[in-house]
């Protein structure tokens, strides 16, 4: 096999197939919409499982509409589910590597088919447009065929080692662990989701997923198209509930070999020390950034100014990725604030799921208020030069919406230029040199992506050389530290926005759910 990203949206657009792209998705939307509201199970062993209680799934958009009711898992149903996975284990693990790719693809075949349909529920669910919703299904099966690639490559990673003698002859081989909890983040339901579970199970793991609570429908969606691909019982098990009770008992339950979780760093940390307390156990974390994009005298200003604000603004800043600080040679920042600014006020607001609207809504009326405390701070310590207001009025009344913002004048040591906030807020910042910029740049001890424009050579080597970033682009103009695409840019952390320093979507990734064991044999 030879993988190949998804990219449905460019692919289409360059068949000249652009109406049709928006006719199935609108036609998705359609659907999608008649089915909402609809009762969740969880998934143990296979088998469809209540608790005593329920909980609703509301659309940040329009918090009239419930996407779905789920079940609110105690510790008894999540112990019960890591039993399920570890029942599993052994006949899973056993099968040969080709076996466990073969449901893998299967399960991608299934995911590329219900591809508009998943990206309309996405979009329904956590606020993203509809080409940031297909190309998050573009994501996940993309993992999917890529771990396969990488699992097949390999050869399940059993590799022939040398020997001393003609008498030995000794392998290495990688084996699973055993049972994985995956804590995956609302903000890309599917895709991440997707890759961690991927990565644990076609390493022969089985594996307990607990989604975000705002936005577990699409991880619900992926335990079914693997169930639909035939993967067995108790493999991949689903639960769902409160960070406090599932995610305690995840990470202090003694039958989980490992943990893949997508969060705050807060969580992130605090779980990790718990779950290595007692023993060593892998934990794969990614923990968030407050990235950078760094524009030099000698960059092109209107491509600088599009791949900033794209990078800025794209899903409103609720990316790990996404830049929340930009630093301007004082050469150009005059016209690229200018420039920025203009463009900032272009960026259309609305429900995503129509198609002229860019930017939806933040994801809970929690994120809406810590954006108006990042305003009130703005304009106390700087100048708001576009956006900050919380919009209330007409179509945006029942929904999370907020203007995309920018800011200027605020000192560099001030929490909006060191703290991740994870909302649609650019501070920009003024330099006069590159290694001013990267001084600033690496000052944070976050670490995950970062990006530059500039037209010089040289200054592009001495960026790549210093920046202290797990993913780093140059004048990338789609979005300049955003967009990660799978077998290309693998997208890994660095200090504390990563735990391992292996990318997901990158040769290693798959190496983290396996250990090594040599097999020395002797005539």
């Amino acid at each position: 096999m030879t993988f190949e990203n998804e990219n449905t949206f460019s692919k289409m657009k360059n068949a000249g197939k652009e109406n049709e792209f928006h006719s199935r998705y609108d036609q998705a939307v359609a659907n999608v919409r008649k089915g909402l509201g609809a009762s969740h199970t969880l998934f143990i062993g296979g088998k469809g499982v209540t608790s005593s209680g329920t909980f609703d799934v509301i659309s940040p958009s329009d918090r009239n509409v419930v996407v779905g009711a789920f079940q609110n898992s105690s510790k008894k149903e999540v112990a019960l589910a890591v039993e399920a996975a570890s029942a599993s284990f052994d006949k899973w693990s056993r099968k040969d590597y080709k076996q466990r790719v073969a449901v893998v693809l299967r399960a991608a075949e299934i995911a590329e088919r219900r591809k508009f349909e998943l990206a309309a529920l996405m979009s329904i669910e956590n606020g993203k447009n509809r080409y940031e919703s297909v190309a998050d299904v573009d994501e996940a099966i993309d993992f999917m065929r890529y771990y396969s690639e990488l699992m097949t490559i390999n050869k399940g990673y059993r590799l022939q080692m040398g020997s001393s003698s003609a008498a030995e002859s000794n392998v290495s081989v990688l084996k699973p662990y055993g049972v994985w909890g995956i804590i995956s983040p609302f903000n890309f339901p599917l895709a991440i989701s997707t890759g961690m579970s991927t990565g644990a199970i076609i390493t022969g793991n089985t594996a307990v997923l607990k989604p975000a609570s705002t936005t577990p429908t699409l991880s619900y969606m992926l335990h079914e198209i693997y169930r639909e691909a035939g993967l067995p019982a108790g493999v991949l098990n689903f639960i769902t509930g409160p960070g406090g009770t599932v995610g305690n008992e995840l990470v202090t339950n003694g039958g989980v070999a490992g943990i893949a979780f997508t969060g705050s760093r807060e969580v992130g940390l605090s779980s990790m020390r718990r779950f290595t307390e007692k023993t060593f156990r892998p934990f794969i974390a990614e923990l968030g950034g407050k990235n950078v994009v760094i524009v030099t005298a000698k960059a092109d200003i209107d491509k600088a100014v599009e791949g900033t604000a794209k990078a800025a603004f794209g899903y409103g800043g609720q990316k790990c990725s996404a830049a929340s600080r930009v630093l301007v040679s004082s050469k150009l920042k005059n016209e690229f604030v200018k420039k920025l600014v203009a463009f900032t006020k272009t960026i259309r607001i609305g429900d995503p799921t129509l198609k002229d609207t860019y930017l939806g809504p933040l994801i809970t009326s929690e994120a809406v208020s810590k954006y108006e405390t990042a305003v009130l701070d703005a304009k106390e310590s700087g100048k708001v030069l576009a956006g900050g207001r919380v919009l209330k009025e007409g179509a945006f009344a029942r929904g999370n919406f907020v203007e995309p913002t920018v800011v200027d004048g605020v000192a560099f040591d001030n929490r909006l230029f060191t703290e991740e906030l994870f909302l649609p807020f650019l501070v920009v910042g003024e330099i006069d040199t590159l290694d001013e910029g990267l001084e600033i740049a690496n000052s944070v001890d976050y670490g995950l992506t970062s990006g530059i424009f500039s037209r010089d050579p040289k200054e592009l080597e001495e960026f790549f050389n210093s920046i202290q970033a797990g993913v780093s682009y140059s004048n990338k103009q789609g979005g300049a530290t955003t967009g990660a695409m799978v077998g290309a840019q693998p997208f890994v952390g660095w200090k504390m926005s990563g735990s391992t320093g292996k990318g997901a979507g990158g040769l290693y990734y798959l190496t983290q759910f396996m250990r090594e064991q040599t097999q020395a044999m002797f005539s």
